[in-house]
């Protein structure tokens, strides 16, 4: 399969996935602030994207359970992505403002759908890409995912005020089908399955089985944790400061979105030149995504200004963008060959569990020390998370553990 194939059929999976993701993180708060909810519920509400910490318990079986005429990775796609197809369209009858029980459900399946896809892809993606192509493909597939948050966030939450909730849903089933189109034209490459009977619940937790796992996996939960907790009051934030739906679906949605989409291209440039030391480019690129979560206080300390908003919005999402295509650049690096999907799954909810954590308990914190003191608290947990990881990361275990040469180690390994 030639590289741009490769790069095309990947990006147009992580689109689909951020489609709704991003029309869901855009919208849902702002709909459940205008309904009344206080912002600890609103928080709380971020439990609904739970699928996806919990997706490294089925994650096994997406590296075994198959169909020999579809192939490994084609067996699970093309089911996911035609349901994905029919639940936008059914989403489309209903009336988010009488029914809107029944969209957060609909939500919570949304999300059980694209876990479950994201398993497949990423499992896909390690066995696509060499070493030398990681960095340029996690670029394209952080860009991938940023631009279906930009269409779903963006451009269908900008034009929500016309077409409405059924336009909307109608309009991401439309794409979510042409993403799917490159999965039917792929042949799948051959894998080496292990057998049914292996797949037991060690083989659940096999990555933390290594060495240096369970510094790199504090390394996981603590990176991100400060940043989304000042994100996750973000979009409050800016409904109670008055903006509307579609202020905010330019602000954050398109001008945050297309910031991350450059931003994931460089850091995909970044870890591909820094190849043989994404560690030490992933503590750099931490210092940004610190001074990111500090300049949301910009417009907070000083006068309000819809241009600070928008700038900080962009920082923000610029520099997430390029930490974010480092640090799953370095978990492919720490997969084992054999059990990609679930290896490099484990890793991802770790991370999914700290960003959903975090945004979880940010309504208490803004509740009861308002927004300013709240993203400050943010700022001061970003600052010493990233402490804590730089010094998880210049141990040996660690730095062995992120070596790709030492990828191929596995439970039958450390038997012997």
């Amino acid at each position: 399969m030639r590289r741009l194939q490769k790069f095309g059929l990947l990006a147009a999976l992580y689109l689909s996935q951020g489609l709704p993701y991003g029309f869901f993180t855009q919208a849902l708060p702002v709909l459940l602030r205008k309904a009344g909810l206080s912002l600890p519920a609103i928080g709380f509400a971020s439990l609904l994207t739970l699928p996806w910490a919990l997706k490294f318990l089925w994650a096994p079986a997406v590296d075994r359970l198959h169909s020999e005429k579809f192939g490994l990775r084609r067996s699970w796609l093309i089911p996911l992505q035609i349901i994905s197809v029919i639940l936008f369209s059914t989403m489309s009858l209903l009336d988010p403002s009488a029914d809107l029980r029944v969209v957060l459900i609909a939500f919570l399946f949304t999300n059980l759908l694209a876990a479950a896809q994201d398993i497949a892809t990423d499992g896909l993606a390690v066995d696509l890409l060499t070493e030398k192509d990681r960095g340029w493909a996690n670029g394209i597939q952080v860009a991938g995912y940023r631009i279906g948050m930009v269409i779903g966030g963006g451009a269908l939450l900008a034009i929500y005020d016309w077409v409405h909730w059924s336009g909307v849903m109608i309009g991401m089933a439309l794409i979510t089908l042409a993403c799917s189109l490159p999965v039917f034209a792929f042949r799948d490459p051959k894998h080496t399955v292990l057998p049914d009977s292996r797949f037991l619940a060690s083989e659940i937790f096999h990555f933390l089985l290594k060495p240096g796992a369970w510094a790199w996996a504090a390394v996981l939960l603590l990176y991100k944790c400060g940043h989304s907790a000042a994100t996750g009051m973000l979009r409050p934030w800016l409904v109670d400061s008055g903006y509307t739906m579609t202020d905010i679906a330019w602000i954050l949605g398109t001008a945050g979105f297309v910031a991350g989409f450059f931003g994931a291209m460089t850091g995909g440039a970044l870890a591909s030149k820094f190849s043989k030391n994404r560690a030490r480019l992933l503590i750099v690129l931490g210092c940004l995504q610190c001074v990111s979560v500090m300049s949301y206080l910009w417009p907070l300390l000083g006068e309000h200004a819809t241009y600070k908003v928008a700038m900080s919005a962009a920082f923000d999402h610029f520099t997430s963008g390029m930490a974010t295509v480092a640090l799953f650049t370095m978990m492919m690096d720490a997969c084992s060959p054999e059990r990609a999907a679930a290896d490099y799954t484990l890793q991802a909810c770790i991370v999914v569990l700290a960003q959903q954590l975090a945004p979880a308990l940010s309504g208490l914190s803004a509740e009861r020390f308002g927004y300013q003191s709240h993203f400050m608290i943010s700022a001061a947990v970003s600052v010493g998370a990233l402490g804590v990881t730089t010094l998880l990361l210049r141990r040996e275990t660690t730095r062995r553990l992120l070596n790709p040469v030492h990828q191929s180690v596995t439970l039958q390994d450390r038997s012997d």
